[in-house]
């Protein structure tokens, strides 16, 4: 079954947010799924201990285990979604050598788009020796509602060839923020706010695995 890697070189993007949300998302519609946690830093495995409702997690961030053991568990659910590490390492490479689909966050700042474009060097690299595979979305992540930059950032990641750039954008709330301190995810809160996060993630879940059946 599809195994989905959520990837940027850039610290801050968003990807445990991201990851952590994919997951909750896929579990309540009645998948199956597990997060490996790819990432130094061990955020969506924290995060994934505290919630509530449990979704299986592992760890895993050697480049050789991460070739060898995601197929296999691929086999034992319907998804498997991979928490990057902040680097394009050959942790990174290893995730995208074995993913279904590559999920990039991007915050629109000059800084991250640059950022990006190492990212999607990485990712055709992959896909030239893949003869295709990943797939690969992007999109921008953490915009401030009432600003031109996040049309500027949409613009700019389109010039990139190879990527499926995607119109949903992920505004910066602090109720996403806030859900790790509060053991949850905007898909567990109640609340006008909550409602809005829900509703902008799951369009945003919708079109990205839309891509994988593209």
């Amino acid at each position: 079954m599809p195994i989905v890697s959520i990837i940027n070189q850039k610290g801050g993007s968003g990807k445990s947010t991201v990851a952590v949300h994919l997951a909750r998302w896929l579990q309540k519609k009645k998948e199956t799924v597990l997060v490996v946690d790819a990432d130094a830093q061990c955020s969506s495995s924290k995060w994934l201990a505290r919630l509530k409702k449990e979704i299986p997690c592992k760890i895993i961030q050697a480049p050789d285990e991460l070739l060898d053991e995601l197929p296999k568990l691929s086999e034992a659910y319907s998804w498997v979604i991979v928490d990057g590490p902040a680097a394009l390492s050959e942790t990174t490479r290893a995730v995208i050598l074995v993913a279904d689909l590559a999920i990039v966050p991007c915050q629109p700042t000059g800084v991250d788009l640059e950022s990006a474009s190492d990212t999607v060097r990485l990712i055709h690299q992959a896909q030239r020796i893949r003869r295709g595979d990943p797939k690969a979305v992007m999109f921008v992540n953490r915009a401030v509602k009432g600003t031109k930059l996040k049309d500027e950032a949409i613009e700019v990641l389109r010039l990139m060839p190879g990527v499926t750039v995607l119109d949903t954008v992920i505004h910066q709330r602090q109720i996403l923020a806030d859900c790790f301190g509060q053991n949850s995810t905007a898909f567990d809160l109640t609340g006008s706010t909550a409602g809005i996060a829900r509703r902008e993630l799951e369009q945003l879940f919708k079109k990205a695995l839309e891509v994988l059946d593209g």
